[in-house]
C-alpha cells in the first residue's frame, strides 16, 4: 500500500492542475526542512523526475517546483542524481527558451549543480565535440549583458563561474582566447553588485592557477586583468604623479582620483592571491614590475587592516624580494 509521501508524489503528475498545484506546494515546503529532506531523498528516483517536468509549467508550478529542486540540490547524494537524469541540460534549456519566469531559480539551481565535478562536466559540455563550450558562452554573454538595475537574475552566474573554474577543463575553456570569456567576465568587476564582484574576482583568482601554462593568455588581457587585481588592494590615497607615471592609463587614470575602497576582505585576499599566482612566473614578475605593481602593493598595505590580507599582501613581498624580483626594478626604471 502506498505511503502518503507516496501519494503526494503521485499528485505531482496529476492531470488536474489545482492538484497538481497542491503537491508542488506540499513538497516545496518538505524540502525547507531537514526532515523533509531526508524523507524525500527516499523517493529521489521518483519524486526528481517528477519536479524536472514541472519545470516547464506556468509560474505557479514551474517556481515551486524549482524551488524544491534548487532545496533538494543543496544534498550531494541527490544533487548527483540530478546530474544523472541531464538536469543541467533541462535547466538550460528552460533557462533560453523564450519567456522563460524562473530565470533566477534555475540560475541558482545550476549553482548547486557544479559544485559536483559531474556537474561541472555536464555544463562544459564534454565529450560533446560539437556543442561543448556553448553552455558556458550563453551563460557568460547573459552575465555581461544582464541589467545593473535592480534584481539581477544572472548575478549567481558568477558563483557558476566560480565553480567551473575550479576545474582545469573549466579554466583552459575560460582563458581561450577565441572564445574571449575571461576578458568579458574581468570586464564586469565595475559591477557594483557585491555577488557578481566577488564571482568575477574568484573566477580570476582560479584561472591564475593555469599561470605557469597559460601566462600569455592571462597577460593578452592585461589592460583589463591588473585593474581588477591591483585596484582592489591600491588603499584609498590619491597616487603621487611620480607612481603614476610609471602606470598603464587604465591604472592612472583610477589611481590618481578619489575613489571608493574595496571592504570586502575576501575579493582583496582572492586578488592577492592570483597577483602571487601571476607573479610566480619570471614573465609575470616583469609584468607586475611594468605596471609599478609593487609600488601600488606598498601604498595598499600601509592602509590594511585585516589580518588575512595583510598574510597574503606578505606573500607577494616575500616572492618579490627573495624570489629573483630584485632585478626588475633596473630593467623597468631603465625604459
Amino acid at each position: 500500500m502506498a505511503t502518503e509521501l507516496e501519494e503526494l508524489i503521485d499528485f505531482l503528475s496529476a492531470p488536474s492542475p489545482p492538484v497538481k498545484k497542491a503537491a508542488v506546494d506540499i513538497v516545496r515546503g518538505l524540502t525547507g526542512s531537514e526532515d523533509g529532506l531526508h524523507s524525500l531523498s527516499n523517493y529521489a528516483n521518483t519524486v526528481l523526475p517528477s519536479l524536472s517536468r514541472l519545470l516547464s509549467e506556468d509560474k505557479e508550478v514551474s517556481e515551486p517546483a524549482a524551488e524544491a529542486l534548487v532545496n533538494l540540490s543543496q544534498n550531494a547524494e541527490l544533487a548527483a542524481k540530478m546530474v544523472e537524469i541531464g538536469m543541467v541540460k533541462i535547466a538550460m534549456d528552460l533557462l533560453y527558451k523564450p519567456g522563460s519566469s524562473i530565470t533566477r531559480v534555475l540560475v541558482m539551481l545550476l549553482v548547486n549543480l557544479t559544485q559536483l565535478d559531474d556537474g561541472i562536466s555536464s555544463l562544459l559540455q564534454i565529450g560533446d565535440e560539437k556543442m561543448q563550450g556553448l553552455y558556458v558562452m550563453k551563460l557568460v554573454r547573459s552575465f555581461c549583458r544582464s541589467s545593473e538595475a535592480g534584481d539581477d537574475p544572472f548575478d549567481h552566474v558568477g558563483s557558476i563561474l566560480v565553480n567551473i573554474s575550479k576545474k582545469e577543463a573549466g579554466r583552459k575553456m575560460l582563458l581561450d582566447p577565441k572564445r574571449g570569456l575571461l576578458k568579458q567576465i574581468i570586464r564586469q568587476f565595475d559591477s557594483s553588485g557585491p555577488l557578481r564582484k566577488k564571482g568575477v574576482s574568484g573566477t580570476i583568482r582560479n584561472c591564475c592557477f593555469e599561470a605557469e601554462n597559460q601566462l600569455q593568455n592571462l597577460l593578452l588581457i592585461s589592460e583589463f586583468l591588473w585593474p581588477a587585481l591591483l585596484l582592489p588592494v591600491a588603499g584609498n590615497k590619491i597616487y603621487s604623479e611620480q607612481d603614476t607615471s610609471k602606470m598603464p592609463l587604465e591604472l592612472r587614470s583610477a589611481l590618481s582620483i578619489e575613489r571608493e575602497p574595496v571592504k570586502d576582505p575576501e575579493i582583496c585576499v582572492q586578488a592577492l592571491e592570483a597577483i602571487y599566482l601571476i607573479t610566480l612566473q619570471e614573465a609575470g614578475r616583469r609584468a607586475f614590475w611594468s605596471v609599478n605593481g609593487p609600488r601600488i602593493l606598498q601604498v595598499g598595505y600601509e592602509d590594511e587592516e585585516d589580518p588575512k590580507v595583510l598574510e597574503a599582501y606578505e606573500q607577494i613581498g616575500s616572492l618579490l624580494v627573495h624570489g629573483s624580483g630584485t632585478e626588475e626594478p633596473s630593467t623597468t626604471s631603465s625604459k
